[in-house]
């Protein structure tokens, strides 16, 4: 209990703002004097605003300040204003702990070789070498530069005939590739809707070996992946499969395709499709319920039954 201070009328305030500690009563057995640099009991430690100075004048000084001027300097104390403030007193360390953080996977955390050795001593600050480094840097990392030498596009589209598990309103979207597939006949669309997607992805990759297969069985489907893991040897392979002529992936990891006379929607299993398409590989799966396919990879992977 602090003593030897007299008692000062509490200013007045808006309901809004909280009561400052209560100063206790006034005592003779302290020395007045002596009260002059301790702190209030409402202050926190590094506050250098009005609020954190306490003596004789302490109290006159906030009968002073009106309820603005005091919500002001409390968010001067946190924020930091401009001309001053707690934040130009804080390390830097510490006005970051004041931020929320990201990049703060286990891969960001982990040092940059390159930045982090000494002098060409084979060091680094810490005393890790450089080849302890380069192993850390290179787990996620791709060890080695890659080409993707083949690009197989299966467009599973049967256009005129909607899936029954889909029910388009109208007016709905419906163009593929900035086509719209009904504003010519069905195959004459297939075919433009086809060698659009084929002209984009040459764009980005002109030396890679297309291969189309519109409306595809089974077996053409089969023999697309094998051709194309044949020509990229070990080299990469993308494989662009767009399914919104047919019903959603399945939940045990199958797409579908069709049967030869198109009567029938076909299960293409997931495992099929990567064993034949092998390792390494792209997929890019353009249909609704994706995001099942994707479980089924994952699943795989877990499994065992998918490498690279």
């Amino acid at each position: 209990m602090l003593e030897g201070q007299p008692n000062s009328p509490a200013p007045q305030r808006q309901p809004h703002l909280s009561a400052p500690p209560a100063i206790p009563p006034a005592s003779d057995d302290l020395d007045r004097s002596s009260l002059a640099g301790l702190p209030s009991p409402g202050d926190r430690p590094g506050r250098t605003s009005g609020l954190g100075a306490m003596g004789d004048a302490g109290s006159s000084g906030r009968g002073s300040e009106s309820p603005v001027e005091l919500t002001q300097s409390r968010e001067n104390s946190v924020h930091g204003p401009s001309h001053g403030g707690a934040m130009t007193a804080m390390t830097p360390e510490m006005q970051l702990a004041l931020y929320p953080m990201f990049f703060c996977e286990e891969r960001h955390m982990e040092r940059n070789h390159t930045g982090d050795s000494g002098g060409g001593t084979g060091t680094s600050g810490s005393g890790e070498t450089e080849a302890e480094l380069e192993l850390v840097g290179s787990n996620w990392r791709m060890k080695d530069r890659m080409k993707t030498m083949s690009v197989a596009l299966i467009l599973c589209l049967n256009i005129g005939v909607d899936p029954p598990d889909v029910l388009k309103i109208s007016p709905c979207a419906r163009m593929q590739c900035w086509i719209n597939p009904l504003s010519m006949a069905p195959q004459k669309a297939l075919d433009a809707i086809g060698k659009a997607l084929q002209a984009q992805y040459e764009r980005w990759q002109p030396r890679a070996k297309y291969k189309l297969q519109l409306d595809p069985t089974v077996e053409d489907v089969k023999k697309l992946c094998i051709s194309c893991r044949r020509n990229a040897k070990n080299e990469r392979v993308l494989l662009h499969y767009n399914g919104h002529g047919v019903p959603r992936p399945t939940v045990n990891g199958e797409v579908w395709v069709f049967n030869k006379s198109y009567t029938q929607y076909i299960p293409l299993s997931i495992y099929d499709l990567q064993a034949w398409t092998g390792n390494p590989a792209i997929y890019v799966f353009d249909c609704s319920g994706a995001g099942l396919v994707v479980n089924s990879f994952l699943q795989l992977a877990e499994h065992g039954g998918m490498s690279g």
